[in-house]
């Protein structure tokens, strides 16, 4: 027999509506379910994929804790952490040991001097150790030129400061480690 119902679909409005709220409330779950998979797909593959930042770097060698303390103090980290590149010229904790006591105290007191140093550690650019030693100088983002030679294969900077390890790489730049806190020239 013919049924007008099954050839046209012609059932009750309230069921025709009530399946059309269940289709569109598991689309809805589906696709909310794909979104997020696909988000903490993308969010875990880029945490294990990239590289740390100088700073992170920095934190997690943990012997450049007064460092990072002063350019927290300084509010440099988020310049330290975003896209650069830097090469950053990192004193250790052993050679801000070395820095008078009056000098740091001076320096936690002036925000504007403290920069000045920091910066005075920074050099635009990624600049690794095989084009440092091909250097005289370089100029700093504090505006100064830190003085660059090389003596029996070791780098020392503005004569006295000497290069320890070189090309710690970071997302955003590198790091070599120095003995010694560089202090700019006064003008």
């Amino acid at each position: 027999m013919f049924s007008l119902e099954k050839q046209y679909n012609l059932m009750e409005p309230s069921l025709q509506l009530t399946k059309m709220k269940k289709l569109a409330v598991t689309s809805l779950v589906t696709l909310v379910a794909l979104v997020s998979t696909v988000s903490f797909a993308q969010g875990h593959s880029a945490k294990t994929k990239t590289q740390p930042t100088i700073i992170e770097t920095a934190i997690k060698a943990g012997s450049f804790k007064t460092l990072v303390s002063l350019v927290k103090a300084a509010g440099l980290v988020d310049v330290l952490n975003g896209k650069g590149p830097f090469t950053v010229f990192a004193p250790t904790d052993a050679a801000f040991a070395k820095v008078p006591k009056e000098l740091l105290a001076k320096l936690g007191k002036d925000k504007n001097l403290l920069k000045k140093v920091l910066t005075y550690h920074v050099v635009s650019g990624s600049v690794l150790a095989s084009t440092v030693v091909t250097l005289s100088e370089a100029k700093t983002v504090q505006g100064g030129l830190v003085k660059i030679k090389v003596e029996n294969g070791t780098v020392f900077l503005n004569g006295t400061t000497k290069v320890i390890k070189t090309d710690i790489k970071a997302s955003n730049g590198v790091i070599h480690v120095i003995d010694s806190v560089l202090l700019p020239p006064s003008k």
